[in-house]
């Protein structure tokens, strides 16, 4: 299949990434350990492989959505025993030290991992309004960069295997500070007897507004957050300490973004642990003493 892609997890971010691609014209082979996620793309046109191993049987460049490091351990692993040289983009949030171990794995068969998470939340990669960090090899890079370009915004090679990841640690620091400013501004402008819409129709056209805002204010302003999530508060939480840890072993302090942790902390504490992120707001209210119900 000399014009296809394979995708390893069919998640919120690995079915846009594969909804996309094959609306730009491409064969795309998906691989889910939960097979609902494959049934749920049955319109798109996708080639079904029941493995890994059989994703890589079948082509020569991959890109992995997975969930945790345990799965990617798991699927670089069984990439590797297939022997074949592919080329895989991981696009998962990771911290780099976990990523070397499929690094070290694919290395040892000639295959070539390249570091690529992306910045954007799963509505925007539904509409292809991603920014890909990509790192690694570059000449590899070069062979997926097409790939990357049909199913993103922007498309950046910032160097050396760690750099993507190093930049994703980064725009998810400012993710998690600014759902907390949007959170914290509505909670601001209810206490001050503001319509919650007027709020989100003035500041997103001033000089306050943020992607962030203007993706998430919706939900805050409708207090549903767990219609169209997304991105889910747990899977934050995740990214959430590979930041705390990047960023303490480079000795950097971040005292904004650890407060904005601990609300997303105590979302989750307060059972939203599966909710969209924005709920936030919701944690936010409670400290101010606003009361709008659970939508």
């Amino acid at each position: 299949m000399a014009d296809a892609i394979g995708i390893i997890g069919l998640g919120i971010m690995g079915s846009a990434y594969a909804r996309n691609l094959r609306k730009a014209g491409l064969e795309v082979v998906g691989c889910d350990v939960d097979d609902t996620r494959f049934a749920a793309l049955a319109d798109a046109g996708l080639t079904r492989a029941g493995s890994p191993a059989e994703v890589a049987a079948k082509v020569d460049r991959i890109i992995t959505s997975l969930p945790d490091a345990k799965a990617f351990a798991k699927v670089t692993a069984e990439i590797a025993r297939t022997g074949r040289p592919v080329t895989v983009a991981d696009t998962c949030t990771l911290t780099v030290a976990e990523k070397e171990v499929g690094r070290a794995a694919l290395e040892r068969i000639g295959a070539v991992l390249l570091d690529c998470p992306v910045g954007g939340t799963g509505t925007q990669a539904a509409k292809g309004d991603l920014v890909v960090f990509g790192s690694g090899d570059a000449a590899a890079f070069e062979k997926i960069r097409p790939v990357f370009e049909k199913m993103s915004r922007v498309v950046h090679y910032l160097g050396g295997f760690g750099k993507g990841s190093a930049m994703k640690f980064i725009h998810n620091l400012l993710v998690t500070i600014h759902d907390c400013a949007a959170a914290e501004a509505f909670a601001l402008g209810g206490k001050a007897g503001i319509e919650l819409q007027t709020v989100y129709d003035v500041i997103r056209t001033s000089a306050g507004t943020s992607r962030i805002f203007e993706v998430r204010g919706p939900m805050m302003v409708s207090g549903d957050y767990d219609t169209g999530i997304s991105a889910t508060v747990r899977l934050l939480l995740k990214d959430i300490d590979c930041i705390s840890e990047h960023a303490r072993d480079a000795g950097c302090p971040t005292p904004v973004f650890s407060l904005a942790a601990d609300l997303h902390r105590a979302a989750a504490a307060q059972g939203f642990a599966l909710s969209d992120p924005a709920v936030v707001c919701r944690v936010i209210e409670g400290l101010a003493g606003i009361e709008r119900g659970r939508a």
